[in-house]
């Protein structure tokens, strides 16, 4: 009998299909479904030039390009996978399913094919280092685990070489949630806060999308839930299997709490005292919260020691306050990956106890910042502001009641060299200088990614 993957691969040979936008993650791909036999167009609002080497790499692989403004405009497929930046309810995409194209993305055909246990956390903080943690567990365990999704890897690709008793573990965005129909063995929320208002039409349109990683789960499932995070905690009623909460403020019937300082599985009534918090390597009390959530998932799948084992080794994720180097007594941290202001302040702002230097600001995805301006104010010395949201977190800082002149001292920048020149300039041995946006960073960078980079490069040259 033939497999779910058998019969979609047999059913794409010699269909027209599309893929929009031509990234590392789609390259994958576009070669994968032309040695199926798809007849494969790759797409992209850039130009051949301003996409470089992966346009010539799609286009030697064997695709058809459309490019450029009007890309969309005259595509002629039967399947279209939207890339998850792009709005789901935009006009072409619309059109095209209304004209019984079939209209998907990668993870959803992911979800349909896949053949293992499937676990996926989803979130506005915490989701990559939460998933990474889950996987990490995983592997100590001895599984063999495929990590993907939001994270950067596109898991479809691999989908032939995965078997039953692996395990996948994803992130997913809203973008990616937004059009799925299928929910994952386990799922996770880490909270939910404002976030990507830039793209969802308000905050219900981002929650809506969020609740996609529970609404489609059967009996036989698990949801983990942030009983601190209201709109987290308010999926209980979504839920339809089992229900795994995490606290760190208070006690839980099932699930991951901190009982002083000591992290606590209770197992419906069965208490088991995991490790002291200390154990754990990375820094910051939201870390604690993603290993409570990362325990709720894997609770069961994981033996107790294996959990202390990954807690007192894993270092981290690039990008979340990572250590660049030290300089004259002066130690800078790279946060690109916060690009919230729930994130900064929960974050960075939050695991240091003298007043620091911040480099913040960048592209606006109109959300409010009105929160953030207090904890600078608290946790801040000097605020150095760049980007589209420099005059938000500003107002915002000043705004606050515990705002007094030049607490903090607030310089601004151009770009990200000036930024960190006047970092250290502004610095003396003993200080912290950390780059935590609390923005996105489309403004100035393709991603966070390149925008950490850049940052540490700028760093390693002074």
């Amino acid at each position: 009998m033939k497999s779910n993957k058998d019969k979609f691969f047999s059913f794409i040979n010699g269909k027209s299909v599309a893929f929009c936008g031509i990234g590392t993650s789609n390259l994958p791909l576009i070669e994968q479904f032309i040695n199926k036999g798809a007849r494969v167009t790759a797409c992209d609002r850039r130009t051949f030039e301003q996409l470089g080497e992966n346009a010539v790499l799609a286009q030697n692989a064997g695709a058809k390009l459309s490019l450029g403004d009007g890309y969309l405009d005259s595509l002629d497929a039967d399947i279209v996978f939207r890339t998850p930046g792009m709005k789901y309810y935009m006009d072409e995409l619309v059109k095209m399913r209304e004209n019984g194209v079939a209209v998907t993305s990668e993870m959803e055909v992911f979800f349909d094919l896949c053949p293992c246990k499937i676990i996926a956390v989803t979130g506005s903080d915490g989701k990559t280092t939460t998933t990474t943690i889950i996987s990490e567990l995983l592997k100590a365990q001895g599984k063999t685990v495929h990590l993907g999704g939001n994270i950067g890897t596109p898991l479809l690709p691999l989908i032939e070489n995965i078997k039953e008793d692996d395990v996948a573990v994803v992130e997913l965005s809203s973008f990616q949630l937004i059009s799925m129909r299928k929910s994952p063995d386990i799922a996770v929320v880490t909270n939910l806060a404002p976030n990507h208002l830039d793209i969802h039409k308000d905050m219900q349109e981002y929650i809506d999308a969020k609740k996609n990683i529970i609404l489609h789960q059967n009996a036989f499932s698990k949801s983990v839930l942030n009983l601190d995070n209201d709109i987290s905690n308010s999926f209980s009623e979504l839920v339809r299997g089992k229900t795994a909460k995490f606290s760190r403020q208070t006690s839980v019937s099932n699930g991951a709490y901190l009982k002083g300082s000591v992290i606590v599985y209770n197992d419906y009534g069965k208490e088991t005292e995991i490790m002291d918090i200390k154990d754990i390597k990375i820094p910051g009390m939201h870390n604690i919260e993603n290993y409570l959530a990362a325990i709720c998932a894997v609770w069961g799948m994981v033996d107790a020691e294996n959990i202390v084992k990954v807690a007192k080794e894993f270092g981290g994720v690039e990008h979340r306050a990572e250590f660049v180097r030290e300089l004259d007594g002066v130690k800078y941290y790279n946060d690109s990956i916060a690009s919230s202001p729930t994130r900064t302040a929960c974050g960075t702002l939050s695991l240091y106890d003298e007043k620091i230097i911040l480099i913040a600001g960048g592209y606006d995805k109109k959300i409010p910042y009105d929160s953030l301006g207090p904890v600078i104010c608290d946790k801040v010395k000097t605020l150095i502001l760049m980007g589209a949201t420099a005059d938000k977190i500003e107002t915002a800082v000043k705004n606050s009641s515990n705002y007094s002149e030049n607490n903090p001292k607030i310089i601004r920048a151009e770009n990200m060299q000036q930024a960190v020149l006047s970092a250290k300039e502004n610095a003396v041995s003993g200080d912290i200088v950390s780059m935590s946006p609390a923005s996105a960073s489309f403004d100035l960078y393709k991603n966070f990614d390149e925008r950490g980079k850049h940052f540490k490069s700028l760093v390693n040259d002074l």
